[in-house]
């Protein structure tokens, strides 16, 4: 059986994500749902799962309890956790090393924060030659004063989509 080429990266789906009182992600519960269901499609079909936790200061303290991925898609032994210190999974980070000795051609990209870390590493993947998808409905973001979420999200359906990756709904994408 040949090795999967395509590997799922789930960004920045971390407990300080949810832990805001006053702030929500768009869509949060739905968008959840869908990150949960590509994750159990990608561990049925045996598709590697790369986890991106976002590490600096303050709620991204590593160890704190912020820092923490989302006790909703706690990763399984041996799926793959890449710490990064800017918004792009690629900068100063063994990604791009990882997905090689891998044989990784391809992504399926979700997460969080759409104008932040998925719209920088899906740009970055695909510069680097990467074949990507966005999962157009598993990504989002809060609310920024000038926009809602969900007009973040929808925005970078459509800056993104297309040019740097293909966008496919949850339920579209196979493994």
């Amino acid at each position: 059986m040949a090795e999967p080429s395509t590997a799922l990266i789930i960004i920045d789906v971390q407990e300080a994500m949810f832990s805001y009182p006053d702030m929500k992600l768009h869509d949060e519960e739905g968008v959840m749902d869908r990150i949960i269901s590509l994750l159990h499609k990608a561990r049925t079909a045996g598709t590697p799962v790369v986890y991106i936790q976002h590490t600096e200061d303050q709620e991204y303290t590593k160890g704190t309890s912020t820092w923490e991925i989302s006790s909703h898609v706690t990763p399984q032994e041996g799926e793959l956790i890449i710490e990064k210190p800017t918004w792009d999974a690629f900068h100063l980070t063994r990604l791009h090393d990882e997905l090689q000795k891998r044989g990784i051609t391809d992504l399926v990209i979700c997460g969080m924060q759409s104008e932040f870390c998925v719209d920088t590493t899906t740009r970055r993947a695909f510069s680097m030659g990467y074949s990507s998808v966005m999962v157009e409905d598993a990504h989002s973001t809060f609310d920024n004063g000038s926009l809602s979420g969900g007009e973040i999200v929808k925005h970078h359906n459509s800056v993104l989509g297309g040019r740097f990756a293909k966008l496919r709904k949850a339920q579209e994408v196979e493994f």
